[in-house]
């Protein structure tokens, strides 16, 4: 008989969907000491926590019987990942439960923003009558501006349009056919800052959404916009925001989430046409009650063999028969995720090209890497072998598929072609010495074997001195280059260079080789 361990308060529902399940125990042990936890775990094959225990290396160790650990919640830097994929521990989590929560905090906090409602209840608290100082807007007609239109962004998006809003959304990754059913329009985004009354945002922090809205970007907002961000802190720059409001270009900002947390006493934080609260997004009693059933429905899927939806490592083994594809399932992701960090404008076609030996055989876990590497760094989730074809179908996203015969120096080469209204990009991997080799970017035949934490890709037309500058300015900037390649269709024609990096290159480096005669194209990738 499974057992299950529960160490952390989750709610009712949760408990009475593996309370019906009369062939698995279970036992609630609230707030146990981690000294108590090293000692029971052994005899668990199931652990549910929500963030106040920390599952560490050592506890993860001492389950020697342990399948999964369950997070009632979205967020799991309570439990060491890397010592759970290295064990075989799935870890799942619940990261739809709280969809619902968040997209009507973001109309609350919206309708609160346009009619001034916690201003004015403080001024009325105080005793004063100032309905004049309080003249709000009506959202009827007005334009929302949507910064990714994942599931919360969705979800406001039909709140928004039930309250009569026009709808506009910037998100490079949503088949513009999702969007329309949403009754929204795809818009690039400068477009967006210049046409949104109110501006939300629903999108991950990575390295390329940290501060996406900043000075640059708040400058060409529409005058008296109205910004909400329930999200994620970091992704609006405080600072920029605080002079946009001094200056008038801003009319307000709704504020739920921030860096760090709680935040310090501010400037912008205290200012009178902000409106804040304590990260409520998920913060409902239903959203908490969902979150416990979503848990406990992840861990049953896994204890009973089948694969979890909301696996957050998942540890991918394959068969014997598999053997060959499961080598190339890193090569998948790898090359997924330099193609779409290569990738400019609105993405309209995805297809991906199994030549060779790996073309012969099931390809699925090929098109679930090759997903999971284009989505890891776009999607508000984790993203993972097991969920990333669901991700990618819910965002609308079409993939065609092709088999066809490798160049002869190649056993096998796994191919990702983004069209888009930018121009297309190819990508080509292959696996060589347990390691990931890009062999093609475009036209470009090279051997780039991806060791380092960060690529910086330029086109460039072949001359003289052009790579020496790249090495120079790096050098200038203390970036240490790992590798370089080139790859090139003829002396001095066009060609495209990959270095392989030990840090990213600062924004002040990059500028300085977009600069450099004869280079067409820089763009950093971050693998």
């Amino acid at each position: 008989m499974p057992k299950v361990l529960i160490t952390d308060p989750i709610g009712e529902p949760g408990l009475a969907l593996l309370g019906e399940h009369s062939d698995i125990h279970v036992d609630v042990r609230p707030r146990l000491p981690k000294e108590e936890l090293l000692a029971a775990i052994a005899g668990y094959d199931a652990l549910i926590v929500r963030s106040e225990t920390r599952v560490t290396a050592d506890i993860l160790e001492a389950g020697q019987g342990l399948q999964v650990v369950g997070r009632a919640g979205v967020g799991v830097d309570n439990i060491d990942l890397a010592a759970a994929t290295r064990l075989g521990v799935a870890v799942v989590n619940a990261p739809t439960g709280n969809i619902v929560a968040a997209a009507e905090h973001t109309i609350a906090v919206l309708m609160a923003l346009a009619r001034n409602i916690p201003q004015a209840d403080a001024s009325l608290k105080r005793g004063e009558w100032r309905r004049a100082d309080f003249m709000g807007v009506e959202v009827r007609e007005k334009a929302l501006g949507i910064i990714g239109l994942g599931r919360v962004g969705a979800e406001v998006a039909r709140r928004a349009l039930g309250l009569g809003m026009r709808l506009l959304a910037h998100d490079p990754f949503v088949a513009p056919e999702r969007a329309a059913h949403l009754g929204v329009e795809i818009v690039g985004f400068t477009e967006l800052l210049a046409r949104s009354d109110f501006l939300t945002l629903h999108t991950p922090l990575t390295d390329s959404t940290r501060s996406i809205l900043g000075a640059e970007e708040l400058a060409q907002v529409k005058p008296g916009i109205r910004i909400i961000n329930v999200a994620r802190g970091g992704l609006i720059d405080d600072d920029a925001l605080l002079e946009a409001l001094e200056n008038g270009r801003v009319a307000g900002a709704a504020l739920d989430v921030f860096e760090p947390e709680p935040p310090p006493a501010s400037a912008l934080l205290s200012h009178p046409r902000v409106i804040t609260t304590p990260h409520l997004g998920a913060s409902t009693v239903e959203a908490q009650s969902d979150v416990s059933r979503e848990v406990a429905e992840q861990v049953l899927a896994v204890l009973r063999g089948q694969p979890a939806q909301f696996t957050v490592n998942a540890p991918f083994v394959a068969g014997e028969e598999h053997a060959l594809v499961a080598s190339y399932l890193q090569v998948g992701a790898d090359v997924g995720r330099v193609a779409i960090q290569l990738l400019d404008g609105q993405l309209t076609s995805i297809t991906f090209r199994y030549e060779g030996e790996i073309g012969q055989g099931d390809a699925r876990g090929l098109r679930a890497a090759a997903l999971m590497g284009l989505l890891e760094t776009i999607s508000e989730e984790r993203v993972n072998l097991v969920n990333a074809s669901l991700l990618a179908e819910q965002l609308g996203m079409r993939v065609a598929e092709e088999t066809g015969e490798a160049p002869e120096q190649y056993p096998s080469l796994m191919t990702v072609v983004l069209g888009s209204d930018g121009g297309a990009v190819r990508v080509s991997g292959t696996h060589a010495r347990d390691r990931t080799h890009v062999v093609r970017i475009g036209d470009h035949w090279m051997d780039a074997v991806l060791e380092s934490p960060y690529l910086l890709v330029v086109e460039n037309n072949d001359a003289p001195g052009v790579i020496g500058t790249v090495g120079g300015i790096a050098g200038e900037h203390d970036i240490n280059i790992s590798s370089m390649t080139v790859g090139r269709l003829a002396p001095r024609g066009r060609a495209t260079m990959v270095v392989g990096l030990d840090e990213p290159m600062p924004e002040a480096a990059l500028t300085r080789i977009r600069a450099v005669p004869r280079i067409t194209g820089v763009r950093m990738v971050r693998l």
